[in-house]
């Protein structure tokens, strides 16, 4: 489903002329075929799924935050300007992120939910957050809320 909406943007940006859409888009398909074609065996020819679409999203976001901030140090305001806009192409497939507070809840309800006890269980916890809440956080955020939730 993602797949199609992903293609199906890309014909629009097309036909308006969107130059920076069409690039992003491009890049995000790109990547997409590249993890497609590294997840084919010998039984299957089928691609990645929709979630882990959606984390390779959120990991281009983030390299592309990365980016910002080591272009805003070496000012380069036009690079950095333009990794804000391949930002919002990209958050434009994924799902509403979950702000601080929601992340913290959710940390807190699926800790209760697995059981987890101290640090062995982290694992666990980020897996179980993974399944549930696929491409509306970042999971590195959730993770060092994990931590401090199981250490204390």
């Amino acid at each position: 489903m993602l797949r199609q909406r992903l293609n199906d943007a890309l014909k629009t940006a097309l036909k308006a002329k969107e130059a920076r859409r069409v690039s992003t888009i491009r890049l995000i398909l790109a990547a997409l075929k590249d993890r497609d074609i590294g997840a084919r065996t010998v039984d299957s020819r089928e691609g990645i799924s929709d979630e882990e679409i959606m984390n390779m999203l959120q990991t281009m976001v983030r390299q592309r935050r990365e980016s910002i901030a080591l272009y805003e140090q070496g000012a380069r305001m036009d690079l950095a300007q333009q990794e804000q806009e391949e930002i919002e192409v990209i958050e434009s497939f994924l799902p509403r992120q979950l702000s601080d507070e929601e992340i913290g809840a959710a940390v807190t309800k699926v800790v209760a939910e697995v059981g987890a006890k101290g640090i062995k269980d982290m694992g666990r916890t980020i897996a179980a957050l993974k399944q549930q809440y696929a491409g509306q956080m970042d999971f590195s955020k959730a993770a060092q809320m994990v931590k401090r939730a199981l250490q204390g």
